[in-house]
């Protein structure tokens, strides 16, 4: 009776429309709260353009950003099996909002004053959000590819929103502040006190609501009934008694097997490792550093670089939400591999766009790129930890991740490569 009993419960939990639904949507949030801050950053570029003339601010700052990021997700992947995801996570948030809050002070208390001090000072807040982010994008894809694909999907559709989001509130305050004195400054200011205040709502979201839902509470106790340990700590503080005693089935004890090493899961998972790393090498080769400073003068002014920010952000995410039609989603392994190397086409694509074209089909081609990135990131964060128990998927969606951010680190470096010709100042 008391398995029948168990049996029902979970066919409840599981079947609750209301609450998958509540628990996506908070997935989203989250994804959201993982790069406000950094997109804030980047979307304030024109503020950053003028204060820093000389120092290429976008691509520094993305340059500082980045080893932090890739060497602390790398240390805490290598580490996922003896750490507590809640700890993680919540760390995460919490560095972000202090992070983004040190913005506004900065910038308040140097009076909105360039100089190699502040831009100093810039770079160590953008190493901070390089930490919260390996310590929250691992942490979470982790976590979440040992629930159900859609909840990690609304996590990645998150991410792209926040980009999307920060374009739009970037857009909107420029227009607010266009004719004020210091409007870019005003506009700057205002988009990282409400980054500030988004993280602060993501730390309560995750500390106080998400780990009492009762979908994340049967997926947590089912990966801890298979050996998950970084679990327990969620499981805890949303009040769920753990047994350690042996699984008894039957009248049989049963005998877990150990979890696939790192190395055996990525001998296995090598053609998602190298295509989620190809994605992001390409993508942030071109994006955000090559749009921001290689286009040309055009019809728009200074609202060009941001709009064309602005529509890759909005196609990033529309297609991470392209899978959900079944004809579109990419699930050959073969398929995906050879989809996202085509995507070397977009290099020359751009330098003859950026050369040739108007502005009208640099928009289309950047737009182009944001929705091939989301599309195929999506694809295979959402295939690959399938067919594996909970600690094994918990531990593929960290090494994907650190994959994901040394492309991401790649392609920074490479972005460099645009300068070939040019001066330093130019």
């Amino acid at each position: 009776m008391e398995i029948d009993g168990g049996s029902s419960r979970e066919f409840v939990v599981l079947h609750d429309k209301k609450g998958k639904f509540v628990a996506m949507l908070l997935c989203w949030v989250l994804g959201i709260g993982s790069l406000f801050t950094w997109n804030s950053m980047l979307t304030i570029v024109d503020y950053y353009a003028k204060l820093f003339p000389h120092y290429h601010p976008t691509r520094i700052l993305t340059l500082v950003y980045q080893p932090f990021a890739l060497a602390t997700v790398s240390l805490l992947a290598h580490n996922e099996a003896r750490i507590s995801t809640r700890g993680r996570n919540l760390g995460g948030y919490v560095l972000f909002f202090i992070a983004s809050f040190a913005v506004v002070v900065l910038d308040l208390a140097t009076g909105g004053k360039g100089g190699i001090g502040v831009f100093v000072g810039l770079c160590i807040i953008s190493a901070a959000f390089g930490v919260a982010d390996a310590h929250v994008q691992g942490g979470m894809v982790g976590d979440l590819s040992l629930m159900c694909p859609e909840f990690i999907q609304s996590f990645l559709g998150g991410l792209a929103a926040s980009g999307a989001i920060t374009s739009a509130l970037r857009l909107f305050t420029k227009g607010v502040f266009a004719s004020s004195k210091d409007g870019l400054r005003k506009g700057a200011l205002l988009f990282f006190v409400i980054s500030s205040l988004f993280e602060l709502v993501c730390v309560l979201v995750y500390g106080f609501v998400f780990h009492k839902l009762p979908i994340v509470k049967h997926y947590r106790s089912k990966a801890a009934s298979e050996g998950s340990k970084t679990v327990c700590a969620d499981l805890a503080a949303a009040g769920v008694e753990q047994l350690n005693r042996p699984q008894i089935e039957g009248g049989t004890k049963v005998i877990q097997e150990e979890p696939l090493s790192h190395a055996q899961l990525l001998s296995q998972n090598m053609d998602y490792a190298i295509g989620v790393f190809l994605i992001y090498a390409l993508t942030l080769s071109i994006f955000p550093g090559f749009l921001s400073e290689d286009t040309g003068a055009h019809g728009l002014g200074s609202w060009y670089a941001l709009v064309l920010i602005g529509m890759y952000n909005v196609l990033d995410l529309i297609g991470r939400y392209t899978p959900l039609i079944k004809q579109l989603k990419i699930t050959s392994r073969k398929g995906l591999l050879a989809a996202i190397s085509s995507r070397v086409l977009f290099i020359p694509a751009f330098y003859f766009t950026a050369k040739f074209g108007g502005q009208g089909w640099m928009i289309f081609l950047t737009s182009l790129l944001g929705l091939t990135n989301g599309h195929l990131t999506v694809c295979v964060l959402t295939e690959a930890p399938k067919g594996y128990k909970g600690p094994e998927q918990n531990a593929l969606g960290n090494l994907l991740v650190v994959f994901l951010m040394a492309g991401i680190f790649a392609g920074v470096a490479l972005d460099w490569l645009w300068l070939i010709g040019k001066g330093w100042g130019d």
